[in-house]
């Protein structure tokens, strides 16, 4: 019998499952074991799984899982370094160079156990069966869109905290967009046909700010672009990969320019393939904007978990388009798993 184990996210500010109650119920109807961790930080109260008959366990179990258990959960695992002998299926951000990535395929060599990386689930034709992108964008322009607030007004932006619905962090920006007497940024979206591009272009509509929309058209030339500069907030909204240009260069900081806010939503910074070469890490919760120049101004937003921001529709949204592939799990071998757990080996063969 088929055992997913959802772990407690450790993960800070994140609320977010990749598990709904009603996912649980479908999975355990096909004859599936679903164990769901209790947690004082999900999003989703616990209440639910276990009328959907769940077994529930106290946060953190999973390391004392059932060998053969398959341990699901999204962001990161805690980096103390002890080897992984169980599968799991998350985020692993181990495949682009990233110094805690190479980590965490010693961390599964050595206890001999494998990552199905949910970035790397696809379909046939290489598209992404499950992403959180939409919301992801949405966040980002949002809390970008704070930033450009926060300098406007002298400062830079201070913590943020999750919203209980998107209306919410609309009524929270467009108060703040009222105190600018009219004024409101241009921005310029490079992405924006994909599912983050969108989700970031549905909020600046929704602000009633000017956007700019580029997709693979307006970047195929490899650059420079210069019309980046000449908008006061850029949102990047493109995956780094080989291949990607540099969209905002080192000397972009001393150049003339409108821009204000960087908003990488797609939060790639120690990646050696980022379009971004103004800033070299992530910026978090507490402190979302990391000022990289100041005269003239300009800060960057880099939070790799924006969708948290809203995590019950990011939850609902990001858990049903998964469903369909978590029915399949007894077949881990086959479809998008098989092609996961190759893209796994891979790179676990250049250790």
């Amino acid at each position: 019998m088929t055992h997913l184990w959802v772990r407690h996210e450790e993960r800070p500010n994140e609320e977010r499952a990749g598990l709904t109650p009603d996912g649980a119920r479908a999975l355990i109807a096909q004859g599936m074991r679903v164990t769901v961790e209790d947690s004082p930080v999900r999003a989703i109260p616990i209440d639910g799984y276990r009328a959907a008959g769940a077994e529930i366990a106290p946060p953190g179990t999973w390391r004392k899982a059932p060998r053969d258990a398959i341990i699901f959960g999204l962001k990161e695992l805690p980096e103390d370094g002890t080897p992984l002998p169980h599968r799991h299926i998350m985020f692993g951000h181990a495949y682009k160079g990233q110094p805690a990535g190479r980590d965490l395929l010693r961390r599964f060599k050595a206890g001999g156990g494998r990552l199905y990386d949910l970035e790397y689930l696809v379909d046939e034709d290489g598209r992404r069966v499950a992403a959180f992108g939409y919301w992801a964008g949405y966040a980002g322009a949002a809390i970008s869109t704070m930033c450009w607030i926060a300098q406007a007004e002298g400062g830079l932006c201070g913590p943020v905290a999750t919203y209980p619905d998107a209306e919410a962090l609309r009524d929270t920006i467009a108060a703040a967009l009222d105190r600018m007497e009219g004024h409101r940024p241009r921005a310029i979206i490079i992405g924006a046909k994909g599912r983050v591009g969108t989700g970031a272009g549905d909020f600046c509509d929704q602000m009633g700010l000017q956007v700019t929309r580029w997709d693979m058209a307006e970047t195929a030339h490899g650059g420079p672009f210069p019309d980046i500069l000449e908008h006061e907030i850029f949102l990047n909204c493109i995956l780094a990969t080989p291949g990607v240009p540099v969209f905002v260069p080192p000397e972009a900081k001393t150049a003339p320019r409108a821009l204000r806010v960087i908003g990488d939503i797609a939060c790639d910074p120690t990646s050696d393939f980022s379009p971004i070469k103004v800033y070299d890490r992530a910026t978090d919760w507490d402190a979302p904007a990391l000022r990289v120049h100041e005269a003239p101004p300009l800060d960057v937003m880099a939070i790799d978990n924006l969708p948290s921001l809203l995590p019950v529709e990011s939850a609902r949204d990001y858990a049903g388009q998964l469903l369909p592939s978590l029915k399949t799990l007894d077949a881990l071998d086959q479809g998008v798993w098989g092609r996961a757990r190759a893209v796994f080996d891979t790179h676990i063969a250049t250790l």
